[in-house]
């Protein structure tokens, strides 16, 4: 019998595109989201560093508040 199991492909990290090449900002794997629906955030000056996960919803929450705050 043959097992197989599906091995998720490496993380791939992007800026925000509201960082401005500064260095501080969030990123996140949206090939990841759009494979599990789970949204990985992380701060970009701390790569190995624990990450976020959020759902979609949350997301939007999130970047509602960042916008309302400004």
């Amino acid at each position: 019998m043959t097992s197989t199991s599906a091995t998720p492909p490496p993380l791939t990290w992007v800026k925000s595109t509201y960082s401005a090449g500064e260095g501080q900002c969030v990123e996140w794997a949206p090939t990841h989201a759009a494979l599990t629906g789970q949204v990985l955030l992380r701060d970009s000056k701390t790569p190995h560093a624990p990450y976020l996960t959020l759902t979609p919803a949350s997301f939007a929450g999130l970047v509602s508040l960042a916008k309302a705050r400004g």
